[in-house]
């Protein structure tokens, strides 16, 4: 029974922060230095049920881009989605390549939580002096796949924060403009890294027995979060600032430096 609540926590946890601006991979972090560690099939089984579910929300706007190619504007917007997406894979895969591995320490994730809250917060300052702009430019494409990689990187920095407040900063000054574009690319893109996390895992052979039905479960958990999460969000920044998240990344952050000895 502890195992079965340990794991719907665990894809609660993944799905309400894999595409608000606070960090799944740290916050995932943290709870499993209580709950204990998972292995990787698991955290990234449950990461695909949080981009199926923004699949399922943004299933309209990728059909009008797929079926609307023909238009110059779509096709523009579907080029500018393909070449963030190529920068993330081809620079994501040279750093695989050359061993970076995230580090599974709490103290990184603690100091990326609280300088990313700072910045968020600056960010949205200058972001609010400029006039209000949708437009995706080549700039921000490039910029956005580059800011992928950073939050892959380093823990506790988020996708999500990362990409949206790029956009932001690069001259997407609408926040429901640079989320949507931000939210699209991290589709391909996740769906990927799961992807080459389960070829790499089903190559290898795993040590570690699955209980697959406690890991449906969390998927299951994951997907249905993540849905009513993001739904929640879309709505939520067409009449507020990100604020709240930055501060709740640096109240966190804070938090975990102060008591850091007893995380250890």
């Amino acid at each position: 029974m502890l195992e079965l609540l340990d794991v719907i926590l665990l894809g609660l946890i993944e799905g309400i922060t894999e595409f608000l601006p606070i960090s799944s991979t740290g916050h995932l972090l943290i709870a499993e230095h209580w709950l204990g560690a998972r292995s990787d099939t698991f955290n990234v089984v449950i990461q695909a049920g949080a981009i199926l579910a923004v699949t399922l929300l943004y299933r309209q706007r990728l059909w009008q881009l797929a079926t609307g190619l023909r238009q110059p504007a779509t096709r523009a917007y579907a080029l500018k989605l393909a070449a963030a997406f190529l920068i993330t894979a081809a620079l994501g895969f040279a750093a695989t390549r050359a061993g970076l591995k995230l580090p599974q320490t709490i103290t990184p994730v603690a100091w990326a939580l609280l300088l990313g809250g700072v910045w968020m917060i600056g960010a949205e300052v200058v972001a609010a002096r400029r006039s209000d702009s949708a437009q995706v430019t080549w700039t921000v494409a490039i910029l956005v796949g580059l800011a992928q990689v950073v939050a892959a990187i380093f823990p506790g920095t988020s996708r999500s924060a990362a990409t949206i407040f790029v956009a932001l900063l690069a001259g997407t000054s609408n926040r429901a403009a640079a989320t949507e574009f931000a939210f699209l690319v991290g589709i391909p893109t996740m769906f990927a890294a799961s992807g080459y996390e389960l070829l790499k895992l089903a190559k290898a052979g795993s040590a570690v027995p699955e209980n697959w039905s406690a890991l449906a479960i969390a998927f299951v958990a994951a997907t249905i979060t993540a849905f009513v999460a993001v739904k929640w969000l879309l709505g939520y920044i067409r009449t507020h600032r990100f604020t709240a998240f930055a501060i709740y990344r640096i109240v966190l952050g804070v938090a975990l430096l102060a008591f850091l000895p007893t995380y250890a």
